[in-house]
């Protein structure tokens, strides 16, 4: 029996997924949320990527974590997001190279990119799409604070931890600054869920109108009756959008 998607060991950038053959294969680097890398959730996703013909990579960013804890996003280093990108690029199995992030891997994805964009760092991704994105940056994620409910302020945010570090320093990602996302030019996808309990569609909105003021035309879709995690025909709805446009955006004619 021939696999219809297989394992591939990719130097430096740990497991992927693709269909089996020799490529180019259209190629997106896959960033998880504030669940960890080892949750599972970013190895799905890369696993239906790959069942309709993408070579996918599971990116884990997250610090420290394992397959009981989620670990944290905390001073996480946006420059290695970018290597990685640029090593994909470098690839023969590799074609076009997309990103793609959900919930705080849509922020990371839009962040990176906008750095990337405006420190014209190489390895740019051909096309980025993001679901549940934020439109600023945000505080810190510590996981073991979701574990221990015992502090009625355990959610809260700590202003002075960073989620992220670019070149080295956090000082100039700080909480709440809008992320620049308009500095991009290349095919973009946002997605929100319409009923959004955790991250508002308002973000997503607002992202939207933020690059439309700046000529930028970004394909933009909030799902109907959807909370942050699309579910049931929602989601299958959802994956026909995001592996729609990632074949436009990618495959080369």
């Amino acid at each position: 029996m021939t696999l219809r998607i297989i394992n591939r060991s990719l130097p430096g950038l740990g497991q992927s997924y693709s269909p089996p053959g020799d490529g180019p294969f259209p190629t997106v680097l896959v960033l998880h949320g504030s669940e960890g890398a080892w949750s599972g959730y970013s190895y799905l996703n890369a696993a239906i990527l790959a069942a309709h013909g993408f070579l996918a990579v599971p990116f884990g960013y997250s610090v420290g974590g394992n397959a009981w804890n989620a670990g944290n996003i905390l001073d996480v280093p946006l420059d290695r997001t970018a290597e990685a990108l640029s090593a994909l690029h470098a690839l023969p199995i590799s074609g076009k190279v997309g990103l793609y992030g959900v919930s705080r891997g849509a922020e990371h994805a839009l962040l990176v990119t906008s750095l990337m964009a405006r420190d014209e760092v190489p390895g740019l991704p051909d096309a980025v799409a993001v679901h549940a994105p934020s439109d600023v940056i945000c505080g810190a994620f510590i996981g073991a604070n979701w574990r221990d409910t015992g502090d009625p302020g355990w959610q809260a945010w700590d202003p002075a931890l960073r989620a992220w570090t670019w070149k080295g320093a956090s000082d100039a990602l700080l909480p709440t600054m809008p992320i620049e996302i308009e500095r991009y030019v290349g095919p973009l996808l946002l997605t929100h869920g319409a009923n959004d309990t955790m991250w508002s569609a308002d973000m997503t909105r607002r992202l939207a109108a933020r690059l439309r003021l700046h000529g930028r035309t970004p394909e933009v879709h909030v799902l109907p009756g959807q909370d942050h995690a699309p579910m049931g025909d929602g989601e299958n709805a959802y994956h026909r959008c995001l592996i729609d446009f990632l074949h436009r955006a990618l495959t080369v004619a």
